[in-house]
């Protein structure tokens, strides 16, 4: 790695173009005076320029970190994983697309977070609405995540997903929805002409099939889609094009987020926020603690259908490429960008026609599906959700919260848990009827902990169509999906992705013949063994009326629950003391005198508590090179070769770790690291500190 690059001259966007592109919108909107002008020679040259660009798009990136010390972490349910640092931060990468003939647009924001939850969604697009009226509403806002299982919880509404956080973590709730809503404005006032265009390459080596055996249940059909080992391979990106150049991707790929295994606890976007980090500030010199303009470069990976897609290719927590999960993060993440950058240099596909988006909210509680899209071609019920016993397994293959008197697979579970069920189906059949041959645990739904109401969403830009999906899809699930609309709307397959992880969280979505398997997934997919059908047929409805120009029901929303939350105690800091006969910013260890390419410098500061202050937009620390008489930053808390590390020592004190490992290419010469905190005093006043390590040399 290199230090940090000066930022690139950027060109000004307030191009003829840009002008011109602004004037075909106004002209849609004027009605009459519009067609009046129709035949003027100023209609006819903006009509020029959208046909040469026909699309204005606009890029963001802003901070969602959340508290980065005594807060549970979201993704694997253990409730011994809370943060106890910072290793990179979290972002939000936004992509607004307009369509510049008849002014629609969507709002595309990729957040590095486990879930997007109703929660959050809803209160981003209520501070939308506020901001921009009702040009942001339900349909064509996409608000996904990356499935980080790194990063601290606690921001739902739903009970569920707050128990390994021991309730609701507001701040995290209002980092997350803040910083979405930052990289949307941000987006919004980059608008400029551009291309789009689409690639496809394969990358074979950063996934493994967890499931194989639920997988292998599938018609040789589904399954001839796929590698010999169930893998989906393909990488799309979405490169955006303007002033002749690619300055922003959005990239698909199927794989989970899971590179940091549950050992972990310092705060990381995992291998897809690394993607973009690494694209964007290592190939672009992006520096994200400069926002006095918009950034050169804006590389967004988003899942797709990666329910059963391990980046840990060994098939155990933590393995493959290496036995090293920082090092598994770093591989997995290089690999995704290595595939998205071949697509710059390969065959692409130009998008062309309009913006356009549907969406729906269905209780997937509930939920006739008609037999032609289910296996047998009968009508089936989809039910009240529940987990099966294998949920409490956790996925063997990424780690978690499981329990080991539960197994994964239909004969691994507990005997109790089978009398349990058992007793449940005799009670009700029609319960039988959805879940068997599922062994049910915990009926959620019945006890209210998960959403229900789930939004469900179609987006088209261009001839691009993008399924938003409120869980996690496997493969052959979503390629189900993707065939549905690619029938409704007659287009190729490779034209119609799943993104998963949208809008919402509802856990897994398996196909029929991998739900009877047993498996974690199985036994995840909440509404039973026609959960997948039911989605199949209300993406099949979408794309109906995107294709035929109508608008279907909203459907009945999730209820409002955030009168309803129980705040948590975790991470809340009441009063921060320096150590005995110390002050705030003291050196407690210093570095070392010199240090070489590749060693590890670290310095301990007398600090205070990390959550006092999120510092969005700003950093917990720098590493500065002397540069004559003045002192460079060349890295900070959002880069690789940093990790930010908090203990209490004592009742109040807190022990500041900050560690450096001096990457490639790093001049030799003089150095210091500086530690920036918030300290609370007992009275709830909140002041500013900081601490600077002695000097040391890199030869």
């Amino acid at each position: 790695m290199s230090p940090r690059f000066a930022p690139r001259p950027r060109p000004v966007r307030t191009t003829a173009a840009a002008v011109v592109g602004g004037l075909v919108l106004a002209l849609a909107a004027t009605g009459p005076v519009a067609s009046a002008e129709r035949g003027s020679p100023a209609a006819a040259n903006a009509a020029s320029a959208a046909t040469a660009q026909p699309y204005l798009v606009g890029r963001g990136i802003a901070d969602v970190t959340g508290e980065t010390a005594e807060a549970g972490m979201m993704g694997y349910a253990d409730l011994a994983q809370t943060s106890t640092g910072l290793h990179m931060r979290q972002r939000a990468r936004a992509f607004v697309i307009v369509d510049r003939t008849t002014g629609r647009r969507i709002l595309h924001v990729n957040a590095d977070v486990g879930m997007i939850f109703q929660s959050v969604r809803d209160e981003v697009l209520a501070r939308l609405a506020a901001r921009f009226g009702e040009t942001y509403g339900e349909a064509n806002v996409m608000l996904t995540a990356t499935h980080t299982h790194a990063g601290p919880g606690g921001f739902s509404h739903h009970n569920l997903y707050n128990i390994t956080t021991l309730g609701f973590h507001d701040k995290t709730f209002r980092a997350t929805v803040s910083g979405i809503v930052a990289a949307a404005e941000r987006a919004e006032a980059d608008l400029a002409p551009a291309d789009l265009r689409v690639a496809t390459t394969q990358l074979a080596d950063a996934s493994a099939n967890r499931s194989k055996r639920a997988y292998d249940r599938n018609p040789a059909a589904d399954r001839a889609h796929f590698s010999a080992g169930g893998t989906d391979t393909a990488s799309t990106t979405l490169q955006v094009v303007r002033d002749g150049k690619v300055d922003g991707v959005i990239n698909w790929f199927a794989v989970h987020a899971t590179s940091m295994s549950t050992d972990n606890r310092l705060v990381s976007p995992d291998n897809k926020g690394y993607a973009g980090y690494l694209w964007e500030h290592e190939h672009e010199g992006v520096d994200y603690l400069d926002e006095s303009h918009d950034p050169d470069f804006v590389a967004s990976f988003a899942q797709t259908n990666s329910g059963d897609m391990s980046p840990n290719l060994e098939l155990r927590p933590g393995t493959g490429p290496t036995d090293d999960q920082f090092e598994n993060t770093r591989i997995i993440g290089s690999r995704m960008v290595g595939a998205a950058q071949r697509s710059l240099t390969s065959p692409t596909r130009s998008l062309t026609g309009g913006v356009d988006s549907r969406l729906v909210h269905v209780d997937l509680s509930d939920v006739l599906v008609d037999g032609q899209f289910t296996p047998d071609g009968q009508a089936h019920r989809t039910c009240p959700a529940a987990f099966g016993a294998a949920f409490a397994a956790g996925s063997t293959e990424d780690g978690g919260g499981g329990l080991p008197i539960f197994k994964e697979g239909k004969d691994g579970g507990n005997p109790v848990v089978k009398l349990i069920a058992d007793a449940l189906y005799t009670a009700s059949p029609a319960l039988k009827a959805c879940q068997s041959p599922k062994e049910v645990l915990l009926p959620v739904g019945a006890l209210d902990l998960v959403q229900q109401k789930l939004p469900v969403q179609l987006v088209r830009v261009g001839d691009l169509y993008v399924v938003g999906m409120p869980a996690e899809v496997t493969v052959v699930s979503g390629l189900r999906l993707r065939r549905a609309v690619a029938e409704v709307m007659g287009v190729g397959l490779d034209q119609v992705l799943v993104q998963g992880y949208t809008n919402a969280y509802a856990h897994y979505v398996t196909t029929p013949e991998e739900y009877d398997a047993g498996e974690y997934e199985g036994a995840s997919t909440l509404f039973g063994r026609y959960e997948l059908p039911a989605f199949v047929q209300t993406v099949h409805g979408l794309a109906a009326h995107m294709k035929a120009g109508t608008t279907p029901p909203l459907g009945a929303k999730e209820r409002d629950r955030s009168a309803g939350q129980i705040a948590s105690l975790q991470g809340k800091v009441v009063v921060d003391d320096p150590h005995l006969f110390k002050q705030f910013g003291a050196v407690l260890t210093a570095p070392a005198a010199a240090y070489a390419v590749g060693d590890t410098v670290s310095v301990e500061f007398s600090g205070a508590h990390p959550n006092n202050n999120l510092r969005h937009g700003s950093t917990f620390l720098t590493v500065e090179r002397k540069v004559g008489s003045t002192w460079q930053r060349v890295a900070d808390d959002g880069d690789w070769e940093t990790k930010f590390r908090w203990k209490r020592d004592g009742i109040s004190a807190s022990r500041i770790t900050i560690t450096w490992d001096v990457p490639r290419g790093t001049p030799a010469g003089s150095y210091r690291i500086r530690y920036f905190g918030d300290a609370r005093s007992l009275l709830g006043t909140v002041r500013s500190i900081d601490g600077t390590s002695p000097t040391f040399a890199v030869r």
